[in-house]
């Protein structure tokens, strides 16, 4: 399909280098991973790094690395009186609509510290240079047969917006994006006294949410099956990994407070899965985060279970989702709803609104194409469509050799007239950063992750992949509209933009419809957003968005952790390397149950970080991979977001006194091929033993290798932690399945 209307452009090589180069270590090695006869192309040598490599002596060793940052350049700028403690700090006024929130910068020390140790042994890359991607030339919006079109849905001439497919052949079992979608309540049902909620007089601005969630004695339970099926949710029709034969899958709701179980059935023929429950801190239960290699081995498949209970230890809105190689990419995926506290007025909760880039091949096949070999000269994973509840139309003309029924159906939302409505955006796409807007609306945001926030407007809402912000939208219009709903992944990186589509339908559409319009009409209206915001690949200014509970994080962490991403060779294919260690999982070996055993010694390729009694740690991440921004997602923690910009950090804090939290952050790219990296300073506080990764949320991000695992609390783990005996089981089935004679297609990094 990519292949119809993309065409290959030169190679991109890199020369020069001006930005403080990182350090790395020269050690080839051939890492052991077959694919096929697909790839991604060019490297050529930055006389800066090949310095530093030629210098590095220590390869093989167990060392600590990074380089410390000191200040060149920032995304804020301050001046101002001394603080107490030696820093320089500056406040700033930034006026919304919604609220006054009053910003304040910091200046701290930039240098590295406390470090983890990591092994290094034969995982670095196999040359001194930076690899870059192939450039294609997108097509252009609509495709070559744009004019046989009407409108972002791209109707064909005399179609109205009444569906063209059914519901079940779309998107299977799943309500979403139709009419029958629920509407959510304040809260669950439950054994609750006259009728007050389950948190009590807990509220976003009087409650720590991570030290006094309520206990209300309820668990929640749920089934899902996992099998394969076949779905068009754009009316394009492709293979799918569907649970409980819905695309999105089935929405899992609780209150604060509440545990959750789930049982899980993979009735997949031949792949293992997890579940990962994004963004909850599994405090009680850090076993039962969903990933495979580190907590659990894989559920076997034909069949196998595992049944995961965890506490809704956070409340707000996430999603589910498959934590198996890329497998979420085929569609096992849906939203999470913990009811919460909250200080914002609006009339109805609209419930979920799931923002994703969607992909006419399967991805297997995408991860093939990720992992191929350089010399195959290939394209990276490339988009052909976006939705919205996973759904849009297709301009089939463009569909060569597959099944394509135009106008398919997109989704549509009833709305009244001088209401107001949550909407709870998630961006739950393999690679797309997405742009949110309503035609002539304002939207209030009232969280960011699971993160109440000081509400404050924008015109359009930026979303990475993983990434959730919960808005207000006023139905301010006549009883008789029609306005279009869009999230647009905007033109392509390799034309400028900020995501790799092929140009041909990157917006997704959805109709909102007030109470007495034409529910098949088409809206007339039309977007007013600036082709500038598009282009910004950056969420929003991290002065605008203060967390409603204020929490202030320690001036001086115990650690200070420098890491550096690079696109690098391993000899065969290219890959991602944090501090010149790429990552690779072992489904059969969980780092979590090893480090139980009390093993602190792990393989160079499992990236573990080791942070030992550390209180609190400080990453400062340098974005060296000329491949686009990172959403670099931290688990069992929100963190901090102290800092993002381009250059070289100079200890500029944003708000230090009560900084954004989240657990997925937009890192920025680099300025160019070999110029400054984008940095992204985060912190968080170590009080939640156990091994939690931090990586890249583009699917096929981490399946180059762009992840480390954070092993927080070591003694506490082998002391202390009572995992539960169905986690070895778990382990045992999967042994069982492997030494069956059964051939795991691990051609990725795992994850």
């Amino acid at each position: 399909m990519v292949a119809n209307f993309l065409s290959t452009g030169t190679v991109l090589l890199l020369s020069g280098f001006a930005a403080a180069a990182p350090q790395l270590h020269p050690a080839p090695f051939s890492h052991p991973r077959p694919g096929p006869a697909l790839g991604r192309f060019s490297i050529d040598f930055l006389p800066a790094f090949k310095a530093l490599q030629s210098a590095a002596s220590d390869v093989g060793s167990t060392s600590t690395l990074g380089t410390s940052a000191t200040g060149t350049k920032t995304s804020a700028t301050s001046s101002g009186a001394s603080s107490p403690q030696g820093t320089t700090v500056v406040s700033t006024h930034i006026s919304t609509v919604a609220a006054t929130v009053t910003a304040t910068v910091t200046k701290v020390d930039t240098a590295q510290h406390g470090t983890a140790t990591i092994n290094v042994s034969g995982n670095t890359p196999a040359s001194t240079g930076l690899a870059t991607q192939i450039k294609p030339s997108p097509s252009p919006f609509g495709g070559p047969a744009r004019g046989s079109y009407r409108g972002p849905a791209f109707l064909p001439p005399g179609h109205s917006l009444a569906p063209g497919l059914p519901q079940w052949q779309t998107n299977g079992n799943s309500p979403l994006g139709t009419f029958d979608a629920p509407r959510l309540p304040p809260w669950l049902s439950g054994p609750f006294e006259g009728g007050q909620s389950p948190w009590g007089g807990r509220d976003p601005y009087n409650t720590n949410p991570y030290n006094s969630p309520p206990e209300t004695g309820v668990t929640r339970k749920y089934q899902f099956n996992i099998a394969e099926g076949t779905i068009a949710p754009d009316g394009v029709e492709r293979a799918a990994l569907l649970v409980n034969g819905a695309f999105p899958g089935p929405t899992v709701e609780a209150n604060w407070g509440d545990w959750i179980e789930v049982e899980v059935t993979n009735n997949l023929p031949v792949e293992g899965t997890t579940i990962h429950w994004h963004g909850l801190l599994q405090t009680a239960t850090p076993w039962m985060d969903g990933i495979p290699a580190v907590m659990q081995c894989p559920i076997s498949p034909n069949g196998g279970t595992f049944t995961y209970r965890f506490k809704a230890d956070l409340y707000g809105t996430s999603w589910w989702h498959a934590h198996y190689s890329a497998q979420y990419a085929g569609g096992i995926l849906g939203p999470m709803i913990i009811y919460g506290p909250h200080d914002s007025s609006y009339d109805v909760d609209l419930g979920p609104v799931l923002l994703s880039d969607w992909y006419h091949t399967s991805y297997y096949d995408l991860v093939e194409q990720t992992m191929a070999p350089i010399a195959a000269n290939a394209l990276p994973p490339i988009s052909q469509n976006n939705l919205i509840n996973g759904k849009m139309n297709y301009p089939c003309a463009n569909a060569t050799g597959l099944k394509c029924t135009p106008n398919a159906g997109i989704s549509k939302f009833n709305v009244t007239s001088g209401q107001s409505y949550r909407l709870r955006l998630m961006n739950t796409g393999s690679e797309g950063i997405q742009k949110f807007s309503i035609d002539g609306a304002k939207l209030t945001v009232i969280a960011n992750d699971f993160v109440p926030v000081t509400p404050y407007d924008v015109d359009v809402v930026t979303l990475a992949i993983g990434q959730r912000s919960d808005v207000i939208f006023k139905a301010n219009g006549k009883p008789t509209d029609a306005v279009w709903m869009r999230s647009t992944l905007g033109p392509s990186a390799f034309v400028g933009g900020c995501t790799l589509n092929d140009g041909i339908s990157p917006e997704a559409v959805a109709a909102i419809y007030y109470q007495h319009a034409n529910q098949s009409a088409i809206p007339t209206t039309n977007s007013s957003i600036p082709l500038s915001e598009i282009l910004r690949c950056q969420n929003d200014d991290l002065s605008m968005t203060q967390p409603s509970y204020s929490i202030t994080p320690p001036v001086v962490p115990s650690t200070t952790q420098v890491i550096n991403i690079t696109y690098q060779s391993n000899g065969t294919t290219n890959l991602f390397y944090m501090n010149n260690s790429t990552f690779r999982a072992n489904y059969n070996d969980p780092v979590l149950l090893d480090a139980k055993l009390g093993k602190t010694d792990f393989p160079a390729e499992y990236n573990v970080y080791n942070f030992g009694s550390a209180s609190s740690v400080r990453f400062v991440v340098y974005n060296y991979a000329f491949t686009g921004a990172h959403p670099m997602h931290l688990h069992g923690h929100n963190m901090y977001v102290l800092a993002t910009g381009t250059g070289t950090w100079d200890g500029t804090v944003v708000n230090p006194g009560n900084p954004q939290r989240r657990d997925v952050q937009l890192l920025p790219n680099s300025v160019s091929l070999g110029g400054d990296p984008g940095f992204m300073v985060i912190q968080f506080d170590a009080d939640n033993a156990g091994v939690w990764p931090f990586h890249c949320h583009i699917a096929w991000h981490v399946s180059g290798g762009l992840y480390i695992n954070v092993l927080e609390g070591p003694d506490d783990i082998k002391n202390k932690m009572q995992i539960p005996s169905t986690m070895a089981q778990t382990c045992r089935d999967w042994n069982g399945w492997t030494d069956g004679g059964h051939v795991v297609p691990e051609i990725d990094s795992g994850l």
